[in-house]
């Protein structure tokens, strides 16, 4: 099959036939129908958190199954399904606490179903590889979705959504009347809107760098948006909140700036969320006194703490009711051909989420 295929971090990716393996016991193999553009895919291809080469990235996709490997229930030949990074062995003490995102089972991905075409080592990246036509997955990493389901849509609930939306509502937790700072009005970002909207945050104030992206965090439900490069940001945001500040900061940026912001943001007891992801060393910091004494926290929030067979229905139902946009996530369309056009379109910074269509 072919694949996008990263040899060199920070080099394009190159199109190359490669080889998948059957389904072994427990796996199931998908021809992917569509495979959106994530920042973490971006991070991994310029080195950002190491790992192997060759290797092939990406995991918020859409397919249908072709193969069952043994042991495999509750699918069928056939079923459209999304592809996720969540890969959970279901015994372990975060499995067995519901938390299959902090799964605690190693899994090796050099070791996976991918090889290269004379049958060298190709990492699978992400647990997914999912920058390819198929892909061979645990059946832990899927879960079934509406047969006349837009594909391109319905891959971003694999990551961008769960992620965000995720952070609102399964980590944060957020209450009706609660006051919300998003930091980052990109893909992730607009779901931690979209999630605040349908907790029912009383503000919901985006901050982000240009007032294009602003207008956007409107659409999707802000309620104020404020210019991280204007004058004392958090300024501004006390003067929405009558000075108090806001209980909830979600960090949906991979950027030590955005944290080293967040907590100017907070009234007393709010809770700063960690969502986007950072290279490897990058640091923030902060005076422990201050937060002690105002007695605020930092939650860490990895794929907004999905379970999918819970959660994935349940905004599919938002989806189906009107009350969670996905058509409207997808900037743009490429092919497989055409990635590094996507990945450029992506890293300047205009998009909500470019997707390969196969």
């Amino acid at each position: 099959m072919k694949a996008a295929v990263c040899h060199n971090f920070e080099s394009s990716l190159v199109i190359e036939e490669v080889k998948l393996r059957p389904p072994l016991a427990g796996e199931v193999k998908v021809k992917l129908a569509a495979c959106a553009i994530c920042h973490s895919d971006i991070a991994f291809i310029e080195g950002a958190f190491g790992g192997s080469l060759p290797a092939v990235y990406g995991h918020e996709a859409a397919g249908r199954i072709t193969e069952i490997g043994e042991g495999v229930q509750g699918y069928s030949l056939g079923d459209p399904v999304l592809v996720t990074l969540i890969r959970a062995c279901g015994h372990c003490a975060s499995c067995a606490d519901a938390a299959p995102t902090a799964c605690e089972t190693a899994y090796d991905r050099t070791k996976g179903p991918l090889t290269t075409r004379d049958g060298g080592v190709l990492e699978q990246g992400l647990a997914a590889g999912a920058f390819a036509e198929q892909v061979v997955v645990d059946q832990s990493q899927i879960v079934k979705i509406p047969e006349n389901m837009p594909m391109e849509s319905a891959c971003l609930l694999s990551c961008g959504v769960i992620t965000g939306f995720g952070a609102v509502s399964n980590t944060a937790k957020v209450k009706p009347g609660a006051t919300v700072v998003v930091i980052g009005a990109g893909g992730v970002g607009l779901n931690a809107i979209q999630g605040a909207v349908v907790c029912g945050a009383a503000k919901i104030i985006a901050v982000d760098m240009t007032e294009e992206k602003l207008d956007t965090a409107i659409e999707f439900g802000a309620t104020h948006g404020v210019l991280a490069t204007g004058e004392k940001p958090h300024k501004q945001v006390k003067a929405l909140t009558g000075g108090r500040g806001v209980n909830y900061v979600f960090v949906t940026v991979g950027a030590g700036a955005a944290y080293d912001s967040a907590a100017k943001y907070l009234a007393p007891r709010g809770a700063i969320v960690a969502v986007g992801m950072p290279p490897i060393g990058v640091t923030s910091g902060y005076q422990p006194l201050l937060l002690a004494d105002a007695s605020q926290s930092i939650l860490g929030s990895k794929m907004g703490g999905t379970v999918l067979r819970r959660d994935i229905p349940y905004l599919i139902d938002l989806y189906r009711q009107g009350r969670l946009k996905l058509d409207e996530l997808v900037t743009r369309r490429y092919k497989l051909e055409e990635i590094n056009e996507a990945i450029a379109d992506t890293k300047a910074g205009k998009t909500r989420r470019n997707v390969i269509v196969f």
